[in-house]
């Protein structure tokens, strides 16, 4: 039986409460989520000595997610995206022949859904209870620029099984730009340091081109000879340096949720993670971009301190017809689901 509890935690400044739900399941493993920003705080899971593995990136309390300190270097942890994850080249996109101006904090193009998208918002709960906690919150016409107003629910479930998973599910009332993905940082090591023994593998034998913005071209390239390449286990310590950051986009070799897209693993912890997801493609981030800022039991974070695998449609497919279409119409449902098991190794 998978407990819940529900806790008050504190007042965001527009007024509204913030909440701390916590999802356990019989073995001990252990998550928090907060409605704010849809963060996911913990992913804890029981060793067998009674200890606990927390292998994602984050504060202790909800408030530090918005504090100053934190917000001057951004790397959003742990948090929802939205409308639109990853990067749109331009500040204009296009729909039915019409033209929206985008928000953005960025020359040239817009990040994560504009200045302040999902993963700074006060969520609405709707449900917590039988193995789930269900937030909702309604994106109003205009927001950043999208146009339409957008319902949107994230259902987060834990399972006996050591699979937690999010789950998207989107409406619409006019035509609009919708890519959602969540933002965890992964460190195996209990958050411990660097990922340079952390070993990752992506199944897609292909990337996506980008520019000197990061923005998608277009074109789709084969990993084999690159750096790129994580078809095959990668040790993360090959490619930590400074120079040799990786912020890529994977189109995954097999898509449907009973398929693996990702996992991971790393040499000090006896633990496996794999990733499966409808989305179409895996992005992936080793933090090299990250501040140095203090974290959870005061835990030092750093650049390389952690890798991301952001599920989610193709990155800019909104201003690229190649891509997959991203535009959600009155009448439509979204929906995507990705599941993180964890598996003792």
């Amino acid at each position: 039986m998978i407990e819940i509890t529900e806790q008050l935690a504190t007042q965001h400044p527009n007024g509204k409460n913030v909440y701390v739900f916590t999802l356990k399941n019989s073995a001990g493993t252990e998550v928090k989520v907060t409605n704010y920003g849809a963060i996911i705080m913990s992913i804890k899971i029981r060793k067998s000595d009674g200890t606990f593995n927390d292998i994602v990136l984050g504060f202790d309390e909800p408030q530090q997610y918005w504090s100053a300190e934190y917000l001057k270097n951004y790397p959003y942890y742990g948090a929802a995206i939205g409308r639109y994850a990853n990067r749109i080249n331009g500040t204009v996109i296009h729909i039915d022949g019409k033209g929206y101006r985008l928000n953005s904090a960025a020359p040239g193009y817009q990040l994560h859904g504009g200045v302040e998208g999902f993963d700074k918002k006060v969520w609405d709960k709707i449900e917590a209870g039988d193995g789930k906690v269900v937030l909702q919150y309604i994106s109003p016409d205009g927001e950043e620029g999208f146009p339409g107003n957008l319902t949107v629910q994230i259902i987060f479930s834990l399972n006996e099984a050591n699979e937690f998973s999010y789950e998207y599910k989107a409406t619409t009332d006019a035509p609009t730009a919708v890519n959602l993905t969540h933002h965890s940082y992964f460190n195996l090591n209990n958050g411990k340091g660097t990922i340079h023994n952390q070993h990752l593998r992506i199944h897609a034998a292909s990337y996506l081109e980008q520019d000197p913005n990061y923005c998608t071209t277009g074109n789709v390239l084969p990993v084999k000879g690159t750096r790129n390449d994580f078809s095959t286990y990668n040790q993360t310590g090959d490619i930590e340096h400074p120079e040799k950051g990786i912020d890529i986009s994977y189109p995954l070799d097999r898509q449907g949720i009973e398929y693996i897209a990702a996992e991971a693993y790393c040499d000090e912890e006896a633990i496996k993670l794999e990733v499966y997801t409808t989305a179409p493609l895996v992005h992936l981030y080793n933090s090299c971009g990250s501040p140095e800022i203090k974290g959870k039991g005061g835990q030092q974070y750093q650049p390389f301190s952690a890798f991301c695998f952001e599920t989610q449609v193709h990155p800019n497919a909104i201003t690229i017809p190649s891509f997959p279409d991203t535009i959600l119409r009155p009448g439509e449902a979204y929906t995507t689901k990705t599941i993180y098991k964890l598996v003792k190794k």
